[in-house]
């Protein structure tokens, strides 16, 4: 703070500055005035400097009559002090003092922009286990405390600036935080139900409960922002003659809590296992029982043709023994003539049955080679395409005279009796056109062979007897 210059009224100019490096409110006095030494203390000549640095503000206190009026600047600000600066300055500064006189003001510098960490302790205080609510145990508590000035004004209303003592005040906020910090710890082991030998791994909780009752107690009385609030340390006092007791209640629960949850997991454990062999083992019966009603399906499937086989001969067997009795059917009275109608009938079944069976034959052989070449046979009675039979369950073949035939020069087949019996139905087989078929020495004329000679033999009654 030094002597800016003279002014035309003959007095001092000034230049107010803080030059201070650690403060957090500090108040300028004109060089070489002293606390309350002269009324020149607060007096400022018109026309002074005044220079405000980023981070802080000057607050201009006027006495008047009827109270005070303040003017805040905020810096950075570096000009000469003029009502065109200080709007306030035109009510105070009257004509009487013709812009030359000093006028009284108190000019405080207010810190704005510094952090104040305050380290607070809180010494051995008597703590109580829920358990043991009649045996108090020693806790101490240890920690430091973040703040600074946002709200400047605020701050102003709430606290006296002449005279202003960091330490007073500092030390007003760490009471404040020492009866939160004990009030917490004391009731914490209670609210949650955890033994006060472990309060030492509860410090989060601690640290978060202490700040949200702290927070508005400081913000609301002392105006000023609580940056932050570490705990540091939560000491139990071990030497305590209660602490041992205390201390092997706890492991005695602990334990057994332990063991209890062990116990508990071990039957999980057990009754998983078990219900994972009782699963497997369904699972397993389920696919046995399936795949035996495959296997059950598939021989099913295999052997459908001989079973049509059978069900269609015992038809057959019918219609022949019902035209055995075709032809005696109706002969006269005495029953011992023929009847040419029930004849006539007869043959025609018995017709229809033979092409019936030999087209039942031959569906049988071409299933059978099916299956035997690996291929899906198609069931004799039609129908589906079944899967080929199981390796080593495939039936020997039905014995089956296949024939080569020469038909115009060429080698035509093999083809079954059936399938002759048709050629001969077409005039491409005659008595005199040359076969051959496996086991035979070479190709001889068809009408040789004892197979095929009832195929070029007359149909018995196909031309009808003469007339008794």
């Amino acid at each position: 703070m030094g002597i800016f210059g003279r002014g035309s009224g003959g007095g001092l100019m000034n230049v107010i500055r803080c030059d201070e490096q650690d403060y957090l409110v500090w108040k300028w006095r004109p060089q070489g005035q002293e606390a309350n030494s002269t009324s020149r203390e607060n007096s400022i000549r018109w026309g002074s400097s005044l220079r405000v640095k980023e981070g802080e503000v000057a607050v201009f206190v006027y006495p008047q009559k009827d109270g005070t009026m303040q003017d805040f600047i905020v810096g950075p600000f570096d000009q000469t002090i003029k009502t065109s600066n200080f709007p306030v300055l035109t009510n105070i500064i009257g004509l009487a003092y013709g812009g030359d006189s000093p006028f009284q003001a108190e000019v405080y510098f207010i810190n704005l922009q510094q952090n104040n960490q305050v380290r607070f302790a809180v010494p051995y205080f008597d703590a109580f286990d829920p358990r043991l609510p009649d045996h108090g145990i020693p806790v101490a508590v240890r920690g430091t405390m973040t703040f600074n000035i946002t709200d400047y004004q605020n701050f102003i209303k709430l606290n006296r600036l002449v005279n202003f003592d960091k330490e007073q005040f500092v030390h007003q906020i760490q009471d404040a935080v020492r009866r939160n910090v004990k009030s917490v710890v004391m009731n914490l082991p209670q609210e949650m139900g955890i033994p006060l030998v472990q309060i030492e791994r509860q410090i989060m909780e601690v640290n978060d409960r202490v700040t949200a009752n702290v927070k508005p107690r400081i913000e609301g009385d002392f105006g000023v922002n609580l940056k932050a609030l570490d705990i540091a340390a939560i000491e139990v006092n071990k030497e305590s003659p209660y602490y041992e007791e205390l201390r092997q209640l706890t492991a005695g629960i602990t334990a057994r809590t332990m063991q209890a949850q062990a116990d508990v997991n071990i039957k999980n454990l057990q009754d998983t296992q078990e219900l994972n062999r009782q699963n497997m083992e369904e699972t397993m019966r389920i696919q046995r029982e399936e795949a035996q009603r495959a296997q059950r399906l598939q021989t099913e499937t295999q052997f459908i043709g001989a079973h049509a086989l059978d069900q269609q001969t015992t038809v057959l067997k019918a219609g022949a023994e019902s035209l055995g009795q075709a032809g005696s059917m109706g002969g006269g009275e005495g029953g011992g003539g023929m009847n040419a109608a029930g004849l006539m009938t007869g043959m025609m079944m018995g017709g229809a049955m033979g092409q019936q069976m030999a087209g039942m034959m031959g569906n049988m052989g071409q299933y059978w080679q099916q299956a035997q070449q690996g291929q899906v046979p198609t069931p004799p009675t039609g129908g589906a395409p079944t899967p080929p039979p199981m390796p080593g369950t495939t039936p020997p073949p039905m014995p089956t005279a296949q024939f080569h035939v020469a038909i115009g020069g060429s080698q035509a087949g093999p083809f079954t009796i059936p399938q002759m019996q048709q050629l001969v139905a077409n005039g491409q087989l005659k008595p005199d056109t040359l076969v051959w078929k496996p086991g035979m020495a070479g190709w001889t004329q068809a009408q040789t062979v004892p197979e095929l000679t009832a195929l070029f033999a007359p149909a018995a009654g196909a031309v009808p007897p003469p007339l008794p």
